[in-house]
């Protein structure tokens, strides 16, 4: 593959990214579009699906998972207490205190990447922290962690013991169920933020 190739397959799914951003007319941003694409491509802002399940099988209070797919795909199945804000939602002030605070670690995910990736590059454009995406998605936690592949039997002890991590988180987390229709907004309430103080400002002035 050319260098020419490598580029248009490292700018073009970005540029697809930032076109489907949506237009931002209430609130400034604090990162340049030159800026945020340095950050995605570093691809700092992903967690891949194993961090994820062991942060749930051990109950990690620091995460808060966050579905920005529509509220009825939401509801058909998500993961285990996760919120949902979906993404044309994102820009709302009703979301302001979740999305841009240092309590938690929030993880975005959607079906793929690309929903998941606009709503970290809206709120990593803002100026936020602790906001992440999942890797690959719900199909690559089905394919990962509900579903793993057994390795053969002369595979690396690595390889062996990353499937029997993720077969005995997939037996912790429901065994093949990414979440359940019966999942509803009271067993997964929104969490409690603690909201910032706002500066007080100078007495005086123009």
């Amino acid at each position: 593959m050319n260098i020419r190739l490598k580029l248009a397959a490292i700018f073009l799914p970005l540029g697809l990214i930032i076109a489907a951003v949506p237009e931002n007319t209430t609130k400034a941003y604090k990162l340049t579009a030159e800026e945020l694409l340095v950050e995605a491509q570093e691809g700092a802002q992903f967690m891949s699906t194993d961090e994820i399940a062991d942060a749930l099988v051990q109950k990690d209070p620091s995460f808060r998972l966050i579905d920005v797919r529509a509220q009825d795909e939401y509801e058909k199945f998500h993961l285990p207490n996760a919120i949902n804000i979906p993404l044309t939602d994102i820009l709302s002030d009703e979301w302001a205190d979740y999305l841009d605070q240092d309590v938690k670690m929030n993880i975005f995910y959607s079906n793929g990447n690309l929903k998941s990736n606009e709503a970290w590059m809206i709120t990593r454009q803002l100026g936020f922290e602790n906001n992440y995406v999942m890797q690959g998605g719900l199909n690559y936690w089905a394919e990962t962690i509900m579903n793993p592949t057994a390795p053969a039997s002369t595979s690396p002890d690595d390889e062996i013991a990353k499937y029997d991590f993720r077969k005995g988180a997939s037996m912790a987390l429901g065994g093949g169920a990414v979440g359940t229709a019966k999942s509803s907004k009271k067993s997964s309430p929104k969490p409690v933020i603690k909201r910032k103080k706002k500066k007080k400002r100078a007495a005086g002035g123009c």
